[in-house]
């Protein structure tokens, strides 16, 4: 979508009450929105419906998990150690940028440089734009000149820019908890809505007598502290997740996931064909869930973190 258009849908959500920038008689704050009397019942209406998609099923119950969590989950997760961003600035612009997303907006020959310089194999894909991202990040003193040497282009001056060696970025917001910062726990506002499931799903599958496969749905709010927040609603730091985790047993996952990814296309079908709109053949979200899953890029397994509790958690294995 052009920021042209895009323009156009903002001004029309605030003039209609749908959406209004947060805070906007002190500036505003970016990339935080708040709903209108109308944008809050568009929201309520898509909510109920899907809570009632889920738990409508004998095998799906509701879930409600706090939002900060203890701090040893991020870190069994694997959230601390690597839910992060490599991320670059631009010393003439002052601007900063994801590096994968820079490198998304450069012309070919650009990557190519990249790729002769930290001796990359370029397939021309987003997995060689990962690979870059994560070599810069962790041999940094050694490609420090990487970025400039290349002829990365500032998307924002059009210009080569002078860029700083690539460092780590940790998307989690942090606080304290406790009377004050010096005696209080570090913890952090959760960044997705899943592992709160995770941690209480025996709880939730013996109290309500479940066997798998089972599902626990859940809808809340989750931050992340994004590099470059944009795209109006799109892509901000505070946003509500609708999900449902389905337990099933290891020899039919594959099966499940095809059988959840036809679900929700005719859903969607259903509501797009009702507007007078072309249906859906599939949705890139899934398409890369999936292929991560074939591919075992995203791996999850359950360690006895708590031995005495007997209270799983999840450890997930980030792409590397």
């Amino acid at each position: 979508m052009s920021i042209k258009h895009l323009d156009k849908i903002v001004s029309l959500c605030k003039r209609k009450g749908f959406v209004f920038p947060n805070s906007e008689i002190y500036g505003g704050l970016k990339a935080s929105y708040d709903y209108g009397p109308l944008g809050v019942e568009l929201k309520k209406a898509i909510s109920e419906k899907w809570w009632k998609a889920m738990t409508n099923n004998s095998n799906i119950v509701g879930f409600d998990s706090s939002i900060m969590v203890h701090p040893d989950v991020w870190e069994a997760s694997g959230h601390i150690a690597n839910f992060n961003d490599p991320l670059t600035d631009n010393k003439d612009s002052k601007k900063r940028y994801r590096i994968d997303d820079l490198l998304s907006q450069q012309k070919s020959k650009v990557i190519d440089a990249l790729c002769e310089i930290l001796s990359i194999e370029n397939k021309n894909d987003n997995n060689t734009l990962d690979k870059i991202s994560h070599t810069l990040l962790q041999e940094s003193d050694k490609y420090n000149n990487a970025l400039e040497s290349a002829g990365v282009i500032d998307p924002f001056s059009g210009n080569i820019g002078k860029w700083t060696p690539a460092t780590q970025f940790n998307l989690m917001f942090q606080t304290n908890s406790g009377p004050s910062e010096k005696s209080g726990k570090s913890i952090y506002l959760r960044p997705e809505t899943a592992q709160g499931i995770y941690i209480n799903y025996l709880l939730v599958q013996n109290s309500m007598r479940l066997k798998v496969p089972f599902g626990i749905a859940q809808i809340g709010k989750a931050f992340r502290n994004e590099i470059i927040a944009r795209n109006f609603i799109f892509r901000t730091r505070e946003f509500e997740q609708m999900e449902m985790q389905y337990f099933v047993h290891p020899s039919e996952d594959e099966s499940s996931m095809e059988h959840w990814k036809d679900k929700r296309i005719s859903a969607m079908n259903r509501v797009i064909k009702n507007k007078g709109f072309s249906t859906i053949d599939y949705l890139d979200e899934y398409d890369s869930v999936c292929s991560s899953k074939a591919k075992n890029k995203m791996e999850y397994k359950l360690e006895r973190k708590h031995e005495k509790n007997n209270m799983p958690t999840i450890r997930r294995n980030f792409p590397e």
